[in-house]
């Protein structure tokens, strides 16, 4: 049993918020600056009590209808509602709440079966940072399998990591159509994928940011790459592969013997030839000209 981890939009850092307003939505984001709504690119859109636009309409709309109204007359502020939103939007799937031992403490307890080696990969990628804009710590960005909803995903970060989320969005991507010969059209598999923006409580830095680096950290880091993990490994042998294939038929015995692929020994003696063809053409043409003269001087007499 742990205690109930609450997102409570109200309490977290300022720079999380701005994260998540500029996470928004494009259309969004329009619809709002028709309204007059908009702000900054590094300010908040939520309330005072933590209300963002979205949730401070919902709020109007509830108490127009009087769906606030407690049973002594009062009436549920911003934050009381907002505590109950977010209590409702906290619950994970497979977890019981109840009574602790303290007047007023819940306690969670785990009634739902465990899951031991799941089939589902979540890979972290860096966030979408526009030219410009610095990194922004208080998001992560997963592809996820289609089938995974947001209610998994949180409930996947906080039984395995014991991350805290304040909100996730969701997008799919759909793989470009391939036509292969004999084939019908088909998807490329490592295209199609969901990914999740995660907004986080504490902020998160990608490790080993190239951007961040320095000039000689970057060059040993690719380099340890090429080592270590073989990146550029392929594009090297298709490249090998292909100067052995056109070399010759068989792709054995080749040599280097063009002058565009020659040794340091070969330029030079293009580069000499050619010379000698250009010395010996300037020389022809000498000799033509001092023909011709003769033949005129002799015309002459």
């Amino acid at each position: 049993m742990f205690p109930t981890l609450r997102r409570l939009y109200g309490t977290i850092p300022e720079a999380a918020a701005s994260a998540r307003t500029a996470s928004t939505p494009r259309a969004v984001r329009l619809r709002r600056a028709r309204k007059g709504l908009d702000v900054g690119p590094l300010q908040s859109d939520a309330t005072a009590e933590g209300l963002t636009p979205s949730e401070f309409a919902r709020y109007q709309r509830a108490l127009a209808k009087g769906e606030l109204l407690q049973n002594d007359g009062s009436v549920l502020t911003e934050g009381q509602w907002l505590q109950r939103l977010n209590s409702r939007r906290s619950e994970i799937r497979g977890l019981w709440k109840r009574e602790g031992q303290e007047p007023g403490e819940q306690e969670v307890e785990v009634v739902g079966q465990k899951v031991y080696l799941p089939n589902i990969i979540f890979k972290m990628v860096r966030n979408h940072t526009p030219a410009g804009q610095p990194y922004n710590p208080y998001e992560a960005t997963f592809r996820v399998p289609q089938s995974v909803t947001k209610t998994d995903i949180r409930s996947y970060l906080v039984a395995v990591y014991g991350v805290q989320t304040t909100y996730i969005r969701t997008d799919n991507y759909q793989s470009p159509l391939r036509k292969r010969y004999g084939r019908p059209l088909g998807t490329i598999t490592d295209r199609t994928y969901k990914r999740a923006v995660v907004g986080l409580v504490e902020p998160f830095y990608y490790p080993l940011a190239e951007e961040d680096m320095s000039g000689k950290e970057r060059k040993e880091r690719r380099q340890w790459l090429m080592e270590r993990l073989l990146v550029g490994r392929r594009e090297t042998d298709m490249q090998s592969y292909f100067l052995r294939m056109t070399r010759s038929l068989d792709g054995k015995g080749w040599k280097w013997r063009t002058g565009t692929t020659a040794s340091r020994g070969n330029i030079l003696r293009l580069i000499a030839e050619r010379r000698s063809e250009r010395e010996q053409a300037v020389a022809d043409v000498k000799t033509r000209i001092r023909e011709n003269r003769g033949q005129v001087v002799a015309e002459t007499a």
